[in-house]
């Protein structure tokens, strides 16, 4: 299954969530997973970040957190204002890249979007899923100002050679409006393929996350969700107008 990155088109769009998703269907499949956050921004030592989250859904994951920093700010600025360390690209990308030895499937979460910085350097997670050969599944937001982003996105990852290895809706509301039922073909017509799932808003407290995790995500993750058909529930064409 090799090392995937997950990227947010942007902050609070459901990239932990959609993480967790993938690492529990393919842990439901009896392969091993590790879950690597280069860097967490804005808790303290011990408190209980992403990986935690993803533990909790995902039972049976190993996860590794290399950097920690108190300011709620990208990874770079969060170092510098705590005046430690960075994190170098080179050996983040060796760590990453020693884990595929051992696990069938690697992920690694990213924070906020695809170019945040990790270092003074201005590396970023695009350049790390360069470095490790990585494809980059691609967490979207359902609402307005989501098809910029994403197409942004994209944008970035071809210019870089990066393969997109997938588009997940990762926070789907309970009850949609019309910009973003009609947003759902738009995210496909912007990627150039069908959805590869959508996650509900409030999937993390589900009681059976592992079943919201197979119908949220399509075959190629290990789940049962149908691009076609979800587009035709939520179909937002206008009503015939009567003669």
């Amino acid at each position: 299954m090799g090392i995937v990155a997950v990227s947010g088109t942007s902050t609070e769009v459901g990239k932990t969530v959609t993480t967790a998703a993938v690492a529990a269907l393919a842990r439901s499949r009896d392969r091993s997973v590790a879950v690597v956050k280069p860097a967490q921004t804005g808790l303290r030592p011990g408190e209980p970040g992403d990986l935690a989250e993803i533990e909790r859904l995902a039972p049976g994951v190993v996860t590794y957190e290399y950097a920690r920093y108190p300011d709620p700010l990208s990874p770079e600025a969060a170092a510098r204002q705590a005046g430690d360390r960075p994190l170098r690209l080179t050996a983040v990308a060796k760590s990453i890249a020693a884990l595929e030895d051992d696990y069938d499937l690697v992920l690694i979460e990213g924070a906020g979007g695809l170019l945040v910085r990790f270092g003074p350097d201005g590396w970023t997670l695009a350049d790390l899923a360069w470095a490790v050969q990585a494809p980059v599944l691609l967490v979207a937001a359902a609402g307005l100002g989501t098809l910029n982003h994403t197409a942004l996105t994209v944008e970035a990852l071809d210019g870089r050679g990066v393969p997109l290895a997938g588009l997940v809706i990762g926070s789907w509301p309970t009850d949609p409006d019309l910009a973003t039922r009609c947003n759902v073909v738009d995210l496909e017509t912007v990627t150039g393929r069908p959805l590869d799932g959508v996650l509900p808003a409030g999937a993390p407290h589900e009681a059976d996350f592992l079943a919201v995790a197979a119908a949220g995500l399509d075959a190629s993750w290990g789940g049962t969700f149908d691009a076609m058909a979800f587009r035709a529930s939520i179909d937002p064409a206008p009503a015939a107008v009567p003669q």
